[in-house]
């Protein structure tokens, strides 16, 4: 389906039967209403005006569209806040954020969590079995604007009631935290307070447990929503919208009772975010780089456990990115289409008409203010005809698995050990250099099932199970495994028989000292060619390197099927090396170029050119097309079965 994103209760009641029968006739059939509008629906305590709620949603259902309901608890009103101000989130500085905007609340405050319980009951109550009501989206965007992590009194009390419950004794945490460094070691948990305003950096253990609490706090508010909607809106799905290059807590966690995961697709605002050559930043600025937004795509599904739809997808320049340049003519259609070619079952595009006020004024939609089309508008039209050549297609499991761990996140930004270090940025330069070469991937957490899988890829993992390390053992899946994987025990330890911990049951090795560095370029003996560089370990192995630095230091290794890279590697390496590996394997993988990506949904296979130069679809002869031609236009796709 595709669908839209709606506010009502920001236009004139006469506009809603013209803006829904536009809806309908565009080909729109799913409308996402409600996430913020919270001071309308309760404009005093305890007194609801559920009225033009209602009628809107009468109205939907008349005309034929499917409404995702969303509980408006990201945006408390302003009597809320100033009946019980605790429910304000404090940021790292110690600073007390105030009302004025969204988001504007604590996930540790109890008072919060009864407020929500309160609102989301009364409102599933009046429409969980309404006619229109589909699906529910819990709340909007949870951590947004550094909004996951508060450092409030009660995030301080209700980290210190999580330590005395995971370590039972305080002699437990001072001796896992090696709290006789610094002479840091507590009397009692009532004595820990949060690490944000140590002097110099707190030890790593304990802000790792702190996001570990934390992210456990954005667990524990969705649930809470999630039980009262399964309660009185039974047989609709319920989602939550998660966002792109965003890893402030365990969305993995979050989303395992959701029926599927949605997530925000900006392409544009995240191109202009990732750090990119200004060379590279001008080429995808108007069509988003051809890998940041699927590696989103296949992100999501994982978290969702094979479920996914963007809830919000850009149609038009945005607000809120340092630039933010529209869009060429055709990416919107090409955008949408990669969605659903990844197995999204909706796609919303965010939103139906631009506001002329308050702080998206600058967001376009698909209307502008006065209700006249935007440029976004023709190309849903088009999407919408071209929608049924490839409905009943049904994604299939991909050859290559990717292993994307929160955890692993947190721990390179607790301790970078050099300011290029980002365990993101060495994931995406795994998942680019395998969808350069054509292969599909599937996004797991490191519990996943790789049964199936022919390669699988581990960026990184600190914190490595042992589990994991023996399923790779038992199973003798190919494996590529990158830097710093067994470097940290789950108490953010160096392994006791050094790094890589558990992971040296696969691959017999020692890391005896690493080190991080300005970027620089590289030669192997081999004549391999590294054009950047930050991070190498010194490796002590039985193992004879597969290549070697020039001073001697190991570059690769490997045991039996599985590889060790000591190493950052850049993409133009990694892609040259994982074509090695798949021709190995036997796995069909053949470079693509710059700009040209495909996908399998089924039977099809999807082409895309995220460039401005026409190119040649990389299909069969005799394939028949059910979307496009061989030969692809700019910011055009394709699909052929």
């Amino acid at each position: 389906m595709i669908g839209v994103c709606y506010y009502p209760e920001q236009w004139p009641e006469q506009l809603w039967p013209e803006d829904l029968a536009r809806m309908r006739a565009l080909g729109i059939s799913l409308v996402r209403i409600g996430e913020f509008a919270w001071s309308r629906l309760e404009p005093e305590p305890g007194r609801w005006d559920f009225g033009w709620l209602e009628r809107v949603l009468d109205q939907c259902a008349a005309a034929g569209l499917q409404v995702v309901l969303g509980t408006p608890t990201a945006t408390p009103p302003q009597w809320l806040v100033e009946a019980h101000p605790e429910i304000l989130p404090v940021d790292r500085a110690g600073r007390t954020r105030g009302f004025g905007s969204r988001r504007h609340y604590d996930f540790a405050s109890e008072v919060y969590l009864e407020e929500c319980a309160r609102a989301v009951s009364a409102l599933a109550e009046r429409f969980g079995q309404h006619p229109a009501v589909v699906g529910w989206q819990i709340d909007n965007e949870f951590g947004c604007h550094d909004t996951a992590r508060s450092y409030s009194p009660a995030a301080r009390e209700g980290f210190q009631a999580w330590l005395a419950e995971r370590y039972g004794e305080v002699s437990n945490l001072n001796r896992a935290w090696g709290n006789s460094f610094w002479s840091q070691e507590y009397p009692r948990f009532s004595s820990v307070g949060l690490p944000n305003l140590t002097v110099t950096e707190a030890n790593p253990a304990h802000w790792l447990d702190f996001y570990r609490y934390a992210s456990q706090q954005v667990e524990r508010f969705a649930r809470r929503q999630l039980a009262i909607l399964r309660r009185l809106s039974p047989g609709r799905w319920v989602t939550h919208n998660f966002m792109g290059m965003f890893t402030d807590f365990d969305h993995y966690a979050v989303a395992r009772d959701l029926d599927l995961a949605a997530w925000d697709s900006y392409p544009l605002g995240f191109a202009d975010l990732l750090p990119l050559p200004e060379e590279e930043r001008r080429r995808w600025e108007r069509s988003g780089h051809p890998d940041l937004v699927a590696f989103h795509h296949d992100l999501y599904r994982g978290v969702g456990q094979g479920r996914f739809l963007v809830m919000e997808q850009q149609p038009g320049p945005v607000n809120w990115a340092p630039h933010n340049p529209s869009p060429a003519p055709g990416v919107v259609r090409l955008w949408t289409m990669e969605a659903l070619a990844h197995g999204a079952e909706a796609v919303c595009y965010f939103r139906w008409r631009q506001a002329p006020f308050a702080q998206e004024q600058m967001h376009s939609g698909l209307l502008r203010p006065d209700g006249s089309p935007d440029q976004g508008f023709s190309e849903v039209a088009r999407v919408a005809r071209e929608l049924p050549a490839i409905r009943g297609a049904h994604r299939r499991r991909a050859p290559v698995a990717l292993l994307f761990d929160y955890q692993a996140d947190w721990v390179f930004r607790i301790q970078p050990q050099g300011v290029e270090q980002s365990y993101f940025e060495l994931a995406f330069a795994f998942y680019c250099a395998a969808r350069q070469l054509g292969l599909d991937l599937d996004i797991l957490p490191p519990d996943g099932d790789l049964h199936g899988y022919s390669l699988v890829l581990i960026p990184s993992l600190p914190v490595f199970p042992q589990a994991l390390a023996r399923a790779l053992a038992a199973s003798g899946v190919a494996a590529l495994i990158g830097p710093r994987s067994g470097s940290k025990t789950a108490e953010f330890q160096i392994p006791q028989g050094l790094p890589p911990g558990p992971l040296a049951e696969l691959l017999p090795l020692r890391v005896l000292r690493a080190e991080s560095l300005r970027p620089r370029a590289e030669v192997l003996r081999s004549g391999a060619q590294l054009a950047r560089v930050t991070w190498r370990e010194q490796v002590e192995s039985e193992l004879e390197p597969m290549d070697r630095f020039g001073d001697g230091w190991g570059a690769l290794y490997r045991a039996g099927a599985a590889w060790y890279l000591p190493f950052s590697p850049d993409p133009a390496w990694l892609t040259t090396f994982l074509a090695e590996r798949c021709a190995e394997l036997g796995l069909p993988a053949r470079p693509l170029g710059p700009a040209l990506r495909t996908r399998r949904l089924g039977q099809l296979t999807f082409a895309f050119n995220y460039g401005a130069e026409p190119c040649a679809a990389p299909a069969p002869a005799g394939a028949h097309f059910l979307i496009g031609e061989p030969e692809l236009g700019p910011y055009d796709l394709c699909a052929w079965e």
